[in-house]
């Protein structure tokens, strides 16, 4: 077969582009993104490895072509929540049951054709949301999306939830449309049945005025590779931080924060830290300093996964119809 233009790959049929996923991962997981790297963005042929990189004038008129509108396609955004303790994370991965992949193979049960999800980020192994965001597409609009959010639930298993299911512009996106996101950590201070899965479990008291002055400091920088997880793939690990603070909730302690975008492992990453101004280990000051050295050896441990939660992704309103 000969090479593929990039407007042929991009109208292809799915499900040959899941069999071309396969001999060219790179490309694939970039044009199902919609996003452009100059550097890596490239095509191949069907039944070789072969790959021949896109002039500069080529990946411009790839990337105006993943822009514009497709007519008569109808996007989605599904409202969903799920509890991550049975899962490895949010994306698909090729060995492990993930969100991503369950609700892909539900829909394409319901729809019976393959159905791809494209979703407001990725959380990890263990991390649970109360709110995700993901978009998939129809040729034909659905009749009665409260309808198929019932049929889907009853597909889906227990631990994951759809809310609701409404329409968008085609061209609305759920990662790159998204105007912030919201994350809660949870600490408790004795053993419970109905929190212990879901919550940190602390034994001393914690400076929570320390710890709120340190998480303040957060407002004063963009760079946040202190506390991101080594080797990753982003290109930049600016961050725009719009609120973080902990507030009593319950007989629990409740960490939020929200930012326009969040890199790998960067909550647990922050909150590790601020449990050591807690403890009295590490000064507000010396928070601060572990920011501005962007270096992630010198900031605190990770915390586990089971007690973070993805709580809310918030979007423009024009996106909606």
């Amino acid at each position: 077969m000969p090479l593929l233009s990039p407007f042929t790959i991009f109208t292809e049929d799915r499900l040959w582009l899941g069999r071309f996923k396969l001999e060219n991962t790179v490309f694939i997981c970039l044009c199902s993104r919609l996003s452009l790297s100059l550097q890596k963005i490239g095509c191949g042929s069907a039944d070789s490895n072969l790959k021949t990189p896109f002039s500069f004038a080529s990946a411009l008129a790839f990337h105006y072509l993943c822009k514009q509108k497709r007519t008569g396609v109808q996007r989605y955004f599904i409202y969903l929540s799920y509890d991550g303790s049975a899962y490895h994370g949010w994306q698909v991965q090729p060995n492990g049951i993930t969100v991503q992949a369950t609700l892909e193979k539900a829909l394409s049960t319901i729809l019976r054709q393959p159905v791809a999800v494209t979703g407001a980020g990725r959380t990890d192994t263990g991390v649970h949301a109360r709110l995700m965001v993901a978009h998939f597409d129809m040729e034909q609009a659905l009749p009665d999306t409260e309808g198929f959010a019932d049929r889907l639930n009853r597909v889906l298993p227990k631990d994951i939830a759809v809310s609701h299911i409404v329409p968008v512009r085609n061209d609305a996106h759920s990662r790159f449309d998204a105007l912030s996101r919201t994350y809660h950590y949870y600490l408790s201070f004795a053993k419970d049945p109905f929190y212990d899965r879901y919550s940190m479990r602390i034994s001393r008291p914690l400076d929570w005025e320390a710890m709120n002055r340190a998480a303040a400091c957060l407002f004063r920088y963009t760079d946040f590779t202190s506390f991101s997880k080594l080797h990753t793939d982003v290109k930049t690990n600016n961050c725009r931080i719009m609120a973080a603070g902990w507030a009593p909730d319950g007989t629990r302690y409740r960490f939020t924060i929200q930012a326009d975008r969040f890199l790998r492992n960067m909550v647990r990453a922050i909150v590790g830290t601020l449990l050591d101004v807690g403890r009295g280990r590490l000064s507000v000051e010396g928070f601060c300093r572990i920011i501005e050295q962007k270096n992630r050896c010198s900031a605190g441990i990770s915390v586990p996964a089971q007690a973070l939660f993805l709580a809310d992704i918030a979007y423009p309103d024009e996106i909606f119809l």
